[in-house]
């Protein structure tokens, strides 16, 4: 029987997969090393999408020395990328903005340095800074937005209300963000805060229907005068100890008056414009909604001996003390022109011991304190 011959592959086929091999080998070795490279940057806190950038510009050792950096990060996955601005943006703090490196571009290219731009987007919202970003180079930034809550929408504002009033940097940036700049009443914040850190002035309005969420009929004995007089529980709780402890002391202090209704209010404010005039209730009473009595936490004090609380030792206690009870002097006469109205010795407002420690050891209104430290609107 004969035999067939085993056929022997030709020798250009045999070359032909070798080649093949090889690369195959090569592209395996090349896409281990190129996740490995990339591992690396994701370990490092930078993200796939950001990664892939770093190693297509061949950036991975500057990013490796740089490490951890949030805007550089953001850099590598923004189409707005510069490579020229790289440096720059390793240097700059980062905001979670959504045209944060647009933003920085621009910044670079109206010549602030690092430090000027980490400070421009820290003090606004991505529209804020957006708009200041467009805007030819300013001057006295470092004199406002050394301060952390001046915010950078206000410049101009910053700049013709010290110019007018001849106010210190600190104190500008205080007013002008509670609005002093601008006319008691007229496009006022609307809020909607029901908690005891809310704020209302003539400038900060609550919104229609506002009613607070917890309120409580007060016991008739710690009351002066025949009328039920309401409050919020929290704020309620916290002064009948403070009036506890008063007449531990000696002391008789009395509610004379503390939650009014909007309608209430209307006929608070009608009765004495008609008896007193516009100037009289432009200086002693609320507009309807502008009233801290709506809100529930501000409360009218009296002494049970006198009609006059200034006069009292009950009033001296109570300015003294106040504060480790989470109460405040609202409208003292030392600060007439940030609250807008003239002194209310009786008028004591509820927003926490911490904040009224605060307020009290620091010689400050509540309106300042939230300037500072809680407005986060507009």
């Amino acid at each position: 029987m004969e035999l067939k011959k085993k056929l022997k592959p030709k020798k250009g086929l045999r070359i032909l997969e070798y080649i093949l091999g090889t690369i195959l080998l090569i592209a395996i070795a090349l896409t281990i090393f190129y996740f490995y490279e990339r591992y690396q940057l994701t370990e490092l806190g930078y993200s796939i999408q950001a990664s892939n950038e770093i190693l297509l510009k061949m950036k991975k050792s500057y990013v490796m020395e740089i490490g951890e950096n949030k805007t550089l990060n953001a850099a590598f996955e923004s189409s707005d990328y510069k490579e020229k601005n790289l440096d720059h943006y390793s240097k700059i703090k980062y905001q979670k903005q959504k045209h944060l490196i647009r933003n920085i571009n621009s910044l670079i290219k109206r010549k602030y340095n690092n430090n000027e731009i980490s400070m421009i987007l820290s003090h606004g919202n991505d529209e804020d800074v957006t708009a200041f970003a467009k805007r030819d180079k300013v001057e006295y930034l470092e004199e406002f937005f050394t301060y952390d809550y001046a915010k950078i929408r206000n410049y101009d504002r910053y700049l013709a209300y010290m110019n007018e009033t001849g106010e210190d940097e600190e104190n500008t940036i205080i007013q002008v963000n509670i609005d002093l700049d601008k006319e008691p009443y007229k496009d006022p914040v609307i809020t909607d805060d029901y908690s005891p850190k809310v704020l209302v002035t003539k400038h900060r309005k609550l919104k229609d229907g506002y009613v607070p969420k917890d309120l409580i009929t007060i016991p008739q004995e710690y009351v002066k005068g025949e009328e039920k007089v309401k409050g919020t529980r929290i704020a309620w709780q916290n002064l009948k100890r403070m009036i506890d402890d008063a007449k531990k002391e000696g002391m008789e202090i009395l509610v004379n008056s503390a939650y009014r209704s909007y309608k209430e209010q209307v006929k608070v404010f009608d009765l004495y414009k008609g008896l007193y005039g516009d100037e009289y209730v432009a200086k002693y009473v609320s507009t309807p909604g502008f009233s801290e009595h709506q809100t529930g936490y501000g409360f009218d004090l009296a002494s049970a001996k006198s009609n006059v609380f200034s006069t009292t030792k009950e009033y001296d206690w109570t300015i003294k003390n106040s504060a480790k009870y989470g109460f405040v002097h609202r409208y003292p006469t030392s600060s007439e022109s940030i609250t807008g109205f003239s002194n209310e010795s009786w008028h004591f407002r509820y927003v926490g011991k911490k904040i009224a420690t605060y307020v009290y050891e620091n010689k400050l209104v509540y309106d300042e304190y939230f300037a500072m430290f809680l407005d986060k609107e507009n």
